[in-house]
């Protein structure tokens, strides 16, 4: 009887209506103790973002009509008067020194520099699942099906220019040796 009298002038012994009742502790507990995890979640989602290197742009010296980049009938162009181009099959490109890969101007190629020879500068175009940044020797750059690799040599006034692509840089970093 006493229950019914409290239900008809609209109380509840429930605590659902009450501010703070048992339900409400239960659903601050929850989301305190669930906070940190989704917070950290959506922290760590929002650096992949930010990771993202920016192209290094290089002056060539030399132009050509045609360049890695450019596009004939719905092709591209992956290699051009400089470059050698090599059919690679899947194989993994390694750096052949300790040094710095980054993403070139070009698109589709990837720029890999040294200490060890720094007048020079490497173009690899035609790799994927590239690894930017500092790099050791022997520690894969990426890995593709065609590779066009040209060697750039720093001029005194800045530019770059391409010549004969040294042989034993890139056996090393086909070999992995």
């Amino acid at each position: 009887m006493k229950m019914m009298n409290m239900q008809a002038t609209g109380l509840s012994t429930s605590g659902w209506d009450r501010p703070f009742g048992l339900g409400m502790w239960v659903i601050a507990y929850r989301v305190k103790r669930y906070l940190p995890m989704l917070l950290s979640a959506l922290w760590l989602g929002s650096c992949s973002a930010q990771s993202a290197p920016s192209p290094r742009k290089i002056a060539l010296q030399q132009q050509w009509t045609l360049n890695p980049g450019d596009e004939i009938a719905g092709s591209a162009v992956t290699g051009s008067l400089g470059d050698v181009s090599l059919h690679i099959s899947g194989k993994q490109v390694r750096a052949p020194f300790e040094g710095e890969v980054e993403l070139s101007e070009l698109d589709g190629c990837t720029l890999y520099s040294s200490p060890d020879i720094p007048a020079y500068l490497f173009r690899f175009c035609g790799l994927r699942q590239v690894r930017y940044g500092d790099i050791k020797a022997g520690k894969p750059i990426g890995k593709g099906d065609y590779l066009s690799f040209a060697t750039l040599r720093r001029q005194p006034d800045g530019t770059w220019i391409i010549v004969e692509p040294a042989r034993d840089v890139l056996e090393k970093a086909l070999s992995g040796a």
